[in-house]
């Protein structure tokens, strides 16, 4: 009797595993733009068609990976609930701990970048919350998902795939082991691929570009991230401000551009009222957030519109300099 129930558990097992699988979609490499992209591939990056062909037919099509990017977080969530969930105590102990514990390389990133401290550490609390949260999907899956089956930024992530499929190769990593977000983002800075061959660096001087487990590779390459995009050295990034009785119109509304279309001089102009010491010529945009208590306003300077060169959001944008603002600060009052 106890074999034969051992041998209809096993059964059930078995068949329990089969349903798993049978459940699952694979990228069918006969579909036509998936021949289109092998056929690319082989011509012009000099890939192996068989190879390449057997890499791609392992990678899962996930419906999950299309919800999740047709509903990003900035697109539900108000700035006030957008904060909450970035400038916490305990991301800002944690990333007291990662700048104290970091302090010598951290220090060498800025002197070497000319991106602050406070910079580095905020993009990668918000990206990461410091390596904790690095992402569960294979970046193959995400990648393919969305090249092949995602038509709203196909082109896009189909680009990302290729520039991920050279770099495994470059590298010389199994593209079926990196692991990242939904998007296909990867590592401690969450580098796209494409962001990955440009702009990351072996900080480190072992002679590999480790994003995934290397501290000194994650902060150079988000440094040189920001320098490759227009990081201007000790200049301000973003000012509060309110309106005076110069303003005309409504407060404006928050949709903001991520880009600076006026100027300091212009903006006070107008009655935006800030402090800053930046020239008069100097870029700027009056910005909008809706937080708890009402709408704040802010002034965004060249070095806000570099960091959402790194995630395109005004939110983002925000979160990532106030938390390294916030972190600078506890640094600053346990040293004393």
């Amino acid at each position: 009797m106890k074999k034969h129930l051992l041998a209809v558990a096993a059964i059930f097992v078995l068949s329990v595993s089969c349903s798993n699988a049978a459940d699952k979609t694979f990228v069918d490499i006969t579909q036509p733009n998936v021949v289109a992209f092998i056929d690319e591939m082989v011509t012009s990056q000099g890939f192996d068609r068989d190879a390449l062909s057997d890499v791609l037919a392992k990678a899962e099509i996930k419906p999950v990976i299309i919800e999740k990017i047709s509903t990003p977080a900035e697109r539900k969530l108000s700035w006030g609930e957008y904060r909450k969930i970035f400038i916490t105590k305990e991301r800002i102990a944690a990333g007291t701990t990662f700048w104290l514990e970091n302090r010598e390389m951290l220090e060498r990133i800025q002197k070497e970048s000319g991106v602050s401290i406070e910079m580095i550490v905020g993009i990668i609390g918000v990206e990461t919350y410091y390596g904790r949260i690095t992402g569960r999907d294979r970046v193959l899956d995400a990648l393919a998902t969305l090249a092949f089956d995602y038509p709203p930024r196909s082109k896009f992530f189909r680009n990302e795939l290729m520039q991920f499929l050279i770099l495994a190769r470059e590298e010389e990593i199994d593209p079926a082991v990196p692991q990242g977000s939904y998007a296909g983002a990867m590592g401690r800075p969450q580098f796209m691929p494409s962001s990955f061959r440009a702009y990351a660096v072996d900080a480190s001087g072992d002679g590999k570009r480790d994003i995934w487990n290397n501290w000194a590779d994650v902060a150079g390459s988000v440094a040189n991230y920001f320098v490759e995009h227009g990081w201007r050295s000790d200049e301000e990034v973003v000012a509060q401000a309110s309106l005076s009785s110069r303003w005309e119109g409504p407060v404006p509304e928050p949709k903001n551009k991520l880009s600076a279309n006026g100027t300091v001089e212009s903006l006070s102009k107008k009655g935006v009222v800030f402090a800053t010491n930046l020239p008069a010529d100097s870029k700027a945009e009056l910005l909008s957030y809706e937080g708890d208590d009402g709408k704040e306003l802010w002034v965004g300077f060249h070095n806000f519109f570099v960091i959402t060169r790194y995630n395109r959001s005004a939110m983002y944008g925000l979160a990532a300099y106030q938390l390294g603002q916030e972190i600078a600060s506890k640094v600053a009052a346990d040293a004393d």
